[in-house]
């Protein structure tokens, strides 16, 4: 049975895997590695080695290590090495990320938080509407201007992935509001407390559960509702916990990202940037394959959200990232930023009038 694990190696795969990340840097990018490497020190032909660990549940024979290989004979032509080595356990390896084992980690953005709560704040709820949104993000976080952001005491993000929109899976199609799921059974993750906090805070019964048994949670009926990408459809045979009457809720609930989490001292900051700057430019193949999997979800699935319904979903949201915030949950910068985002789109939102977020 497919875990909930399985889906984020394909979050990973579709990161490491794109077109765009068969790497060819640009002339303005060569000319920065060329101006990194020597305020580094590197001499002529010297080669900048690291050590990347990666969550893949079936090791080095997993998609997401062979992904990475294929990159790492990319970045060979530009001096720069990385050893690989693949982690089944996305705990263990975090462990060894803390204990310098690891010069850097891919992990999913729920176990980056801990790490760089700037970027970690990227997934909070309601805070990027959709994809277009996460573009712009993404390139804004790629400006050096907020480089300083992306450092966190000992750590730093060196890149952010989007891994797609979470979406309500329901087992009642009547589910079509946030005041229908009260009194009603969601999954929650283990080791991310906000989540409860959430579910608690619409009036739901948060049930915590792990990313191993989340799904089968769902598909036999313990719980209501489970939030998840849109590719766990399949991957997840989530259809067996809607059947018959369930559905998914036609409005997605949050962005979910994969983040490169590395020692501070091991990226200098040249290096640190140009990485974030090429993981910007890999969206547009990322966007493709994401949207590929949702066109897979047959139409009877989605429940329709009326324009109250959804005023209604954003005000709660809202109401619980700045609940968070002020519980040091959620990093007010980052809430910001991605207000101003959301206005510069849509300022007829009701909240760009106000200036509590």
């Amino acid at each position: 049975m497919a875990s909930l694990k399985t889906l984020f190696i394909v979050f990973c795969l579709s990161v490491l895997t794109t077109p765009a990340l068969s790497l060819t840097l640009t002339a303005q990018q060569q000319e920065q590695l060329k101006l990194a490497r020597k305020e580094m020190g590197l001499k002529e032909g010297e080669v900048f080695k690291r050590h990347i660990c990666l969550w893949d549940l079936s090791g080095q024979s997993g998609p997401v290590f062979n992904g990475a290989t294929n990159l790492r004979l990319d970045l060979l032509r530009y001096g720069i090495d990385i050893s690989l080595e693949a982690f089944t356990n996305e705990g263990v390896m975090v462990a060894s990320l803390k204990n310098g084992h690891c010069d850097a980690a891919l992990m999913s953005g729920f176990r980056a938080r801990q790490f760089n709560r700037f970027t970690g704040t990227i997934d909070a709820i309601g805070a990027l509407p959709d994809l277009g949104h996460m573009k712009t993000l993404l390139r804004t976080l790629a400006h050096p201007n907020l480089d300083q952001y992306m450092v966190s005491n000992k750590y730093q993000t060196l890149a952010v992935a989007p891994a797609g929109a979470a979406y309500l899976f329901v087992d009642d199609k009547r589910m079509n509001s946030l005041a229908q799921a009260a009194g009603k059974k969601v999954a929650v993750l283990d080791f991310d407390p906000g989540q409860s906090k959430l579910v608690t805070h619409i009036g739901a019964a948060p049930v915590s559960t792990n990313l191993a048994t989340a799904p089968n949670l769902f598909n036999n009926g313990t719980v209501n509702i489970l939030p998840a990408p849109l590719i766990a459809y399949q991957v997840l045979e989530l259809y067996k916990g809607m059947a018959p009457d369930g559905g998914i809720v036609d409005y997605p609930i949050v962005q979910l990202t994969a983040q490169l989490i590395a020692h501070t001292d091991r990226f200098p900051p040249p290096i640190a940037s140009l990485i974030r700057e090429i993981a910007a430019d890999s969206f547009s193949s990322i966007q493709v394959a994401l949207e590929k999997e949702a066109g897979k979800i047959p139409e009877h699935w989605w429940i329709e959200v009326s324009a109250d319904n959804q005023r209604e979903y954003d005000s709660m949201m809202r109401a619980a990232r700045l609940k968070l915030r002020e519980a040091g949950y959620y990093d007010g910068t980052m809430l910001s930023i991605m207000k101003r985002i959301r206005c510069s789109q849509d300022p007829l939102r009701p909240e760009c009038s106000q200036k509590s977020e």
